[in-house]
């Protein structure tokens, strides 16, 4: 019965939010952790990004803010190429190419990766984009470096898994990719 009344009480939170000039901000501590701890919602997408590069301690806090964005994806491949090439460039970077990073990283993960490696093509926006040209182009020099072509995916096809754990005979593997 408890724990009905503490969902109740979140849901009315949740409705009950103060809405500021287009964005809805949410702040309560849920008992369970099925929502982060500090929830926010960003329901106009169409307001412009507001970047301050007028001076050292902005910059930095912008700096570190788009390093962990891009290092801290939750997609390991995606932290590692990202997050790699973010370090590298950001502090050669502009206005216009801040947030054309910040696009880059707003966009899914899986997308990205699927994109970035060259499995699908990526829609007319994305491929505009500088930055994502820039990554783009370094993993796809990596890919052409570092694996055979036969290994990869051709475009509309999924990645060749490279181990046959289904093959049943004298030289499979007796339990897992041996």
């Amino acid at each position: 019965m408890a724990t009905i009344r503490i969902a109740l009480r979140n849901v009315h939170r949740i409705v009950n939010t103060s809405a500021v000039s287009g964005r809805t901000t949410t702040v309560f501590r849920p008992q369970y952790g099925w929502v982060s701890t500090y929830f926010s919602t960003n329901i106009s997408n169409t307001q412009p990004l507001n970047i301050d590069l007028s001076n050292e301690e902005s910059k930095r806090r912008l700096y570190n803010r788009l390093l962990y964005r891009s290092k801290q994806r939750g997609f390991l491949e995606l932290d590692l190429v990202l997050g790699k090439w973010v370090e590298e460039h950001i502090h050669s970077m502009d206005e216009n190419g801040i947030k054309a990073l910040v696009n880059v990283l707003d966009l899914e993960n899986p997308d990205l990766w699927k994109w970035l490696t060259g499995q699908e093509q990526p829609p007319e926006a994305v491929t505009v984009n500088p930055v994502f040209s820039a990554v783009q182009q370094k993993v796809l020099k990596n890919l052409n470096n570092h694996s055979s072509p036969e290994t990869r995916a051709t475009r509309g096809r999924p990645w060749v898994r490279g181990w046959d754990d289904i093959k049943k005979g004298r030289d499979s593997p007796i339990t897992g990719n041996q």
